[in-house]
């Protein structure tokens, strides 16, 4: 992680066993245990956390009145479907 901005230290408390396999990976990685839960996080952010952002940006969108009929969808769908066809 050297070179890298990093943020004031934080304090996090963790169950035992997880704290245990994190001790565990980054012996066995020759890692510090920073490096392994920021991979951990890295990891998590990019998937289920990513989801969870993206969900509440559909719910904002929807908030806003940024959003399209369904039934106007198909129909333009259909019409475009249609038109290529013949």
């Amino acid at each position: 992680m050297a070179g890298q901005d990093l943020s004031d230290p934080i304090t996090l408390r963790l169950p035992r066993d997880v704290l245990a396999a994190i001790e565990r990976i980054a012996e066995t990685s020759d890692r510090t245990r920073s490096w392994v839960m920021v991979r951990a996080l890295r990891l998590y952010l990019a998937g289920e956390g990513a989801e969870i952002l993206s969900v509440a940006d559909g719910l904002r969108q929807l908030g806003n009145g940024e959003s399209e009929d369904m039934d106007d969808v198909i129909a333009q769908v259909e019409q475009i479907v249609r038109g290529n066809a013949a």
